[in-house]
């Protein structure tokens, strides 16, 4: 029987595949971006600032590298 962190992994996983599969495919990057923006939200949760903060970070301090939300389809 699944936990039910195990549940929640779950619904959080098909919730993000649900999104790539309904706008994935959209044309523009800038819409493709949005798709990557908001499966890592469904997928990170509450961690999402603190992942976005470190993908940012890099040799040049904390906003060395961008993270692009980018437009919603």
């Amino acid at each position: 029987m699944a936990t039910e962190n195990e549940k929640d992994a779950i619904q959080r996983r098909d919730e993000a595949l649900d999104m790539a599969r309904r706008f994935g495919q959209i044309p523009g990057s800038h819409h493709q971006a949005w798709v990557i923006d908001q499966m890592c939200r469904v997928l990170l949760g509450d961690e999402y600032e603190t992942w976005v903060a470190d993908a940012k970070a890099g040799e040049d301090g904390p906003d060395t590298y961008d993270w692009n939300t980018g437009i919603a389809p």
